[in-house]
């Protein structure tokens, strides 16, 4: 089988809970029909065509337990949706604000809920990413090999707080746990572009990830790109994106950078780290 194309970010359509100004951000990338979009998407089996249509093989399907900023997406939503589907991948989250345990969900999600990874939200949440309470956390997920990602940089959101997104921090996480599998989602977006590749570059554990970031200004924000492009994963960030999936991997197809480090940038990384059946169930 060839490499996989695989999409490293995507929400749920539909939320529990989402706050107004998401929406409407969601809205302005989705003029036209966007309720009826969400409607429709939130049917996995239309997801899973829509992958299909966009060369998607797989797509790692996060939650949100983020309150304050952005809404809820439960573990449950995610296990749901995933369920019937090989090629869609549940990602679990924990917030150490309204977990008292949260080391302890992470075993329950990985081990009797088949989750795949763990997805954090600092910035959202009002934790730094090597608070000495997250700890457990991380030891749990490296003990069970399985992949941590955080989100880094800016937000739009209302509540976000930047300072909490910085990719400093992971130079801890990363000497701390040197053999858990660390993922910058969004790439350090806007103020720490440069953290974010240099890091990557310094610790074989750690990982960037282009979720919001124009396919096209890839080569401006990272001029050195390919020389990283063992430590790169591709993501849309879907609902949240301006164009769609497959427009984003045809923009990035497109860039003028060897198909080698295109094929592990759109999937070969990806597929390591999550180690993936070459058998897909659609």
């Amino acid at each position: 089988m060839s490499t996989p194309v695989i999409d490293f970010h995507i929400h749920l359509a539909k939320y529990k809970m989402r706050h107004p100004w998401v929406i409407d951000f969601m809205k302005k990338n989705h003029p036209v029909g966007f309720e009826d979009l969400i409607e429709k998407m939130s049917d996995p089996a239309a997801f899973v065509e829509l992958l299909r249509e966009s060369g998607v093989d797989y797509g790692v399907i996060i939650p949100d337990m983020c309150p304050i900023a952005v809404g809820i997406c439960t573990n449950e939503d995610v296990a749901a949706f995933c369920r019937d589907y090989d090629c869609l991948i549940p990602f679990g989250t924990v917030n150490p604000y309204l977990t008292a345990r949260p080391a302890e969900l992470v075993e329950k999600l990985v081990k009797e809920e088949g989750f795949k990874g763990l997805k954090l939200n600092p910035t959202y949440s009002y934790f730094y990413p090597n608070d000495p309470m997250m700890y457990p956390v991380y030891s749990k997920a490296e003990e069970l090999g399985i992949p941590v990602m955080f989100h880094t940089g800016i937000s739009v959101f209302r509540g976000s707080r930047v300072k909490y997104g910085n990719p400093l921090f992971f130079d801890d996480i990363a000497v701390d746990f040197p053999d858990l599998t660390i993922i910058m989602a969004h790439s350090g977006r806007n103020f720490w572009y440069d953290s974010a590749f240099a890091l990557s570059r310094l610790h074989p554990n750690l990982y960037m990830e282009l979720s919001g970031l124009p396919p096209k200004k890839l080569l401006e924000y990272f001029p050195n790109f390919t020389a990283n492009a063992e430590r790169i994963l591709f993501a849309s960030d879907w609902p949240g994106l301006p164009n769609s999936i497959k427009e984003n991997i045809e923009e990035f197809s497109n860039l003028p950078i060897p198909q080698e480090a295109k094929t592990k940038i759109l999937g070969g990384n990806a597929a390591k780290i999550l180690g993936l059946n070459p058998t897909l169930k659609f």
